[in-house]
C-alpha cells in the first residue's frame, strides 16, 4: 500500500493518453477506478485548466465530469497566479524558445500546472520529457526543472501509490 503521502497532479497527457492507448477503459478499467480512488482521496488532483483541455474523446470528458465530478481545483489564487507570472516571463526571456512556442505556452495549462504544483508543493505527472534542446515549445518537464517542481511519469505515480492491477 502507498507509504508516501505525496499529492499528484494530473497533466491532460496522462489521461488523455492513457484512454487512447495503454490503459483504454475496456482492457484496464482498474486503472480508472484506482484514478477515482486516490482523485477522492485526495491524492489525484485536476485542476481546472487541465478539466477544459480535455475535449475528446467524449466518454474520456463524460468520465472527468461524472466520476471525479470535481472539484477541480483552481488556478486563480493569487500565489498561483504569480508564480504563474514568473514561469511566463522566463519563457518570454529565454531565447531558446521560438516565439510560436511562447504563443502556446500562454494557450496550454502547463504553466498553470507547474505553478500550482510549485505554490502546493504538489508533485505533476505528465508523459512529456526533459529536452534541453527543445526550441518549439516549452516542455512540461523543462519549465518544471526549471522552477523546481518534482515531476514524473504515470508509471512512477502507480508505483509511488502501490498500486498493483491484476489479470482476470
Amino acid at each position: 500500500m502507498n507509504t508516501h503521502h505525496f499529492r499528484y497532479v494530473l497533466d491532460a497527457n496522462v489521461l488523455m493518453t492513457a484512454h487512447h492507448h495503454y490503459y483504454a477503459p475496456d482492457l484496464c478499467p482498474g486503472f480508472w477506478q484506482c484514478l477515482s480512488h486516490y482523485f477522492h482521496s485526495s491524492q489525484l488532483l485536476v485542476i481546472d485548466r487541465v478539466r477544459d483541455e480535455i475535449l475528446s474523446p467524449p466518454e474520456l470528458l463524460r468520465w472527468v465530469e461524472q466520476d471525479l465530478g470535481g472539484p477541480f481545483l483552481s488556478t486563480t489564487t493569487q500565489p498561483v497566479i504569480n508564480a504563474y507570472g514568473q514561469m511566463m516571463e522566463w519563457v518570454r526571456e529565454n531565447n531558446q524558445f521560438m516565439p510560436a512556442a511562447l504563443s502556446e505556452f500562454a494557450r496550454v495549462a502547463d504553466g498553470w500546472l507547474a505553478a500550482y504544483s510549485k505554490v502546493n508543493g504538489a508533485v505533476v505527472v505528465t508523459n512529456e520529457v526533459f529536452d534541453p534542446n527543445v526550441r518549439r515549445r516549452v516542455p512540461l518537464p523543462n519549465l518544471c526543472e526549471q522552477f523546481h517542481v518534482r515531476y514524473i511519469n504515470t508509471y512512477e505515480m502507480l508505483r509511488e501509490l502501490g498500486t498493483r492491477f491484476a489479470w482476470q
